[in-house]
C-alpha cells in the first residue's frame, strides 16, 4: 500500500498524546502501523472497488483517531468529520489535527444519537459496538444510496445475522464483505462489512 503522507510524523505524533491521554495500550504502540494506521486504511478496498469520489465521512466513535486520521491524510480531498462523546480523546486528536496541520478533518464531542447532521454519503465505524448496535447509530446519518463501513474481524456472520432488523427499518442491506490480513507475524484477517443505504 503506498502511504501518502509522513507516516513517521504521524506516529511522533500520536505517541506524544497517546503518552498524556492513553488513546492505546502501550503494547499496541509497538504495532502502531500494522493494527491501527493499516487496518484504518484498509477502507481503500471499498473506495477503489466502488469508485468512491470525494465525499463526506463521519467517523462513529473515533476515539484516538482510527480510523478518521489515517483516511484524512491518506485522502486530503475527502470531507472528514470524527465524532467521539469523550472529551479527552476528541482533544487528542484535535491536538494531532493541529501538529498535523489536517485542513479537511473536523471533531464533533458528542452522541451519535444527538448528532442532528443526516447528510453523510459515508458512515464509517471501528472498534466501537456489535453491528447492529452501531447500525442504530449510523444508518440514519446516511443520505439515500448512502454507505456505512463497519471495521470487523470475527463473527462477521453472527454479527449480521443479529442485524437483519435494524438493516430492514433503516432500508439498508450487506452489499460487500471486504477481506484483508493485517501486516503482523500471525495471521489476522480484518473484514469491511459494506452495507447501502437505499430510498
Amino acid at each position: 500500500m503506498i502511504i501518502n503522507f509522513d507516516i513517521e510524523k504521524y506516529k511522533k505524533v500520536f505517541l506524544e498524546e497517546n503518552a498524556k491521554y492513553n488513546l492505546i495500550s502501550k503494547n499496541d504502540e509497538r504495532l502502531l502501523y500494522e493494527k491501527h494506521i493499516f487496518d484504518s486504511l484498509g477502507i481503500r478496498l471499498f473506495f477503489e472497488k466502488y469508485n468512491i469520489k470525494p465525499c463526506k465521512i463521519l467517523d462513529i466513535g473515533c476515539g484516538g483517531g482510527f480510523p478518521c486520521v489515517p483516511i484524512a491524510l491518506q485522502y486530503p480531498e475527502y470531507n472528514i468529520i470524527g465524532l467521539d462523546s469523550i472529551k479527552k480523546k476528541i482533544n487528542a486528536v484535535n491536538n494531532i489535527k493541529t501538529a498535523l496541520e489536517i485542513k479537511n478533518l473536523n471533531l464533533i464531542c458528542d452522541r451519535a444519537e444527538y448528532l442532528q447532521q443526516k447528510d453523510f454519503d459515508i458512515v464509517v465505524s471501528r472498534a466501537v459496538a456489535n453491528l447492529a448496535k452501531i447500525c442504530e447509530y449510523a444508518l440514519p446519518k446516511l443520505k439515500n444510496n448512502g454507505y456505512f463501513i463497519a471495521y470487523k474481524s470475527v463473527k462477521t456472520d453472527e454479527e449480521i445475522q443479529e442485524s437483519v432488523k435494524v438493516l430492514k427499518n433503516n432500508n439498508a442491506s450487506v452489499i460487500d464483505i471486504l477481506e484483508y490480513t493485517l501486516p503482523l507475524k500471525e495471521i489476522y484477517t480484518r473484514k469491511l462489512i459494506c452495507i447501502q443505504k437505499t430510498h
